[in-house]
């Protein structure tokens, strides 16, 4: 049997770095480096190198009939020659991914997963994340080891190449006299096709709301470049708030941030103001001060962690679908202000 954990996620952006979690302290159980299957351009940019962790395995989509997709028979190749061993699996819906791991030679009692905790130290992902690395597959004996660890806090560590990479693009692109602001206000749900307004799109906050945040992060620090991030997907939107905010020194960077950039580039920043979504999560796991904006996730569950606590939540009652309507750009203000004092 390998000796070496193997962890199956496939997960968004925020989903991995929560992850690290889970990894850190199966390393630290084991002492062995941590496996990873997973699918996502982002994951192998954000984890290859990260403490604990050792191959990271991939796919694209298991929903392809097995019988019609090279992908699944090259992975089923790869984890045939890895080797099967103790597994956790943290997806809830994982009979495919079960059908695949069987097919690369795994038993059902090499595999654990994240049900039926009697004893979860909080509602949080991070917390489950913790509580499961003291889970035992049937092959290791199969009983929950008690909680001993306290350390439910995602964390990324960033590289002296990822800081030198910064530091090139900073001078080259006139940011590097002062610590940037961080602004998100994509997300993969508003970009989706249909009006941004939609009533299904519960992460939506108007763009004259974010020009109004621009222009008083501005007032509050005019030396301070203002990036608005995001995937170039998101790029007309950033110009859309940019435009009604009619500030300078503020910055559409959504076609140049590599995942690996923008970690250092939250290591780097003064603070991140952000909808609920992946960079956020990266910009805590980087101990970046970051307000985060809610909809009708549970802030409880899903909020960004940092190990220094700097993370402020407005909206999200996990009820009313409009509830991020409810914030307004003051109380953004506000939490800037308090995140910043108190960093």
């Amino acid at each position: 049997m390998n000796p070496r954990p193997l962890v199956v996620r496939f997960g968004a952006l925020g989903d991995m770095v929560l992850l690290t979690v889970l990894i850190r302290q199966l390393h630290q159980r084991f002492g062995q480096p941590v496996d990873l299957l997973t699918s996502g351009s982002w994951t192998r940019p954000l984890l290859t190198g990260q403490p604990g962790v050792g191959e990271i395995f991939s796919i694209v989509s298991r929903r392809t009939p097995y019988w019609l997709s090279s992908e699944q028979h090259r992975l089923a190749r790869q984890l045939r020659t890895r080797g099967a061993g103790a597994t956790w699996l943290a997806d809830a819906d994982n009979t495919k991914t079960r059908r695949l791991l069987h097919r690369a030679g795994w038993r059902d009692d090499h595999i654990c997963d994240t049900t039926n905790f009697a004893d979860l130290p909080g509602p949080h992902f991070a917390d489950l994340f913790l509580r499961f690395a003291y889970r035992n597959p049937p092959v290791l004996g199969g009983v929950d080891l008690p909680l001993t660890a306290r350390d439910a806090w995602p964390s990324l560590t960033i590289s002296e190449a990822q800081q030198d990479d910064l530091h090139r693009w900073r001078v080259a692109r006139g940011f590097n006299a002062a610590a940037p602001i961080l602004v998100q206000p994509g997300n993969k749900r508003t970009m989706r096709r249909g009006r941004r307004q939609r009533a299904s799109n519960a992460k939506y906050w108007p763009e004259s709301r974010w020009a109004e945040v621009l222009r008083g992060l501005h007032r509050l620090h005019p030396a301070h470049p203002i990036l608005l991030l995001g995937v170039p997907q998101e790029a007309a939107l950033n110009d859309e708030i940019l435009q009604m905010a009619g500030i300078g020194n503020a910055y559409n960077v959504a076609h140049e941030l590599p995942v690996p950039r923008l970690m250092s580039l939250c290591g780097a920043a003064l603070g991140m103001v952000s909808v609920d979504t992946g960079p956020a999560h990266v910009a805590a796991a980087v101990n970046c001060p970051v307000a985060v904006l809610f909809g009708r996730a549970d802030p409880t569950v899903y909020a960004p962690r940092g190990a220094r606590q700097r993370v402020r939540c407005l909206g999200g009652n996990g009820a009313d679908e409009l509830s991020m309507l409810a914030i307004s750009p003051d109380d953004v203000l506000g939490a800037w202000r308090e995140l910043v004092r108190h960093s």
